[in-house]
């Protein structure tokens, strides 16, 4: 229960539990990040990187959307019993997906969700390019997840070091992703900011759900959010962009030449000139 999150609050706690998937409450975080979205009935929403499916649930019942659940770590089958048991398998549908090979028509969406899930995928500079394409002109694109209040510049923060491993370089601050965002181009950001307090919400989570995990603890709470929280960010797809083609293949032909230069004959010449 948290007054913070009332919509979350309504949900069983030990089926929030048994929806786990990663470090994070992915309905406090899927609330938090559709209080800046513009969602509504009948909308087609894609939820990427939904783990096991607990966000796509809520947005279905939260916003009565239709929701794409789609993930590559998890299976679409144990995704698909959570779903059907929540009473919404006409309107959630598991997929199993990269978020580097997604498999919709361009401009299917009307919007796309991530929830804690981005960090491992959207870094790339071009990743956004090629997400837009499947959101329909204005649509918009949301993330929310663990991230930096600040950006750190040098060596790890000894609080952190222990708990820091080379992949957490993913990690970023909501500036960070605003101008990540605007260099691409193709959308406008609306939102990039990060939570009030997000550190302790963090910190609960790990408590309640992973009280075992001392070394995350301990560096959330020596840190105190001087470093780590939540952030979010939400953009629009700008309709008056063309985005470039993905290239998946390069059409050649194949045409036989010789492997090495010919040689060249040696000259004689004759003694009598």
């Amino acid at each position: 229960m948290s007054e913070r999150f009332p919509r979350t609050s309504r949900y069983n706690p030990d089926w929030i539990r048994s929806s786990v998937s990663g470090g994070a409450n992915s309905l406090w975080l899927a609330e938090w990040l559709t209080e800046a979205m513009s969602l509504g009935p009948g909308m087609r929403v894609l939820d990427l990187g939904c783990g096991r499916g607990a966000s796509s649930i809520f947005l279905y019942r939260e916003f009565d959307v239709q929701v794409w659940a789609a993930d590559l770590w998890f299976s679409p089958d144990d995704r698909m019993e959570r779903i059907r048991d929540a009473g919404a398998e006409h309107a959630a549908f598991p997929i199993h997906a990269d978020a580097r090979s997604l498999p919709f028509a361009a401009g299917f969406f009307d919007a796309v969700v991530s929830i804690d899930s981005f960090v491992y995928y959207g870094t790339d500079d071009l990743y956004l390019n090629y997400l837009a394409r499947f959101v329909r002109p204005g649509g918009q694109i949301g993330i929310a997840g663990a991230g930096l209040t600040r950006e750190i510049d040098g060596p790890t923060p000894e609080h952190l070091a222990a708990w820091w491993e080379p992949s957490m370089a993913n990690l970023h601050s909501a500036e960070w992703w605003r101008r990540h965002w605007d260099r691409s181009g193709v959308a406008h950001v609306d939102v990039a900011d990060t939570m009030s307090d997000g550190w302790k919400y963090w910190l609960e989570w790990q408590r309640a759900i992973a009280p075992d995990n001392q070394v995350e603890i301990d560096a959330l709470t020596a840190d105190g959010g001087r470093h780590l929280g939540y952030v979010r960010a939400v953009a629009r797809r700008r309709p008056d962009v063309a985005l470039d083609e993905p290239i998946s293949s390069v059409p050649v032909t194949y045409v036989k030449r010789p492997l090495h230069r010919p040689r060249r004959r040696a000259q004689r010449f004759d003694a009598g000139m």
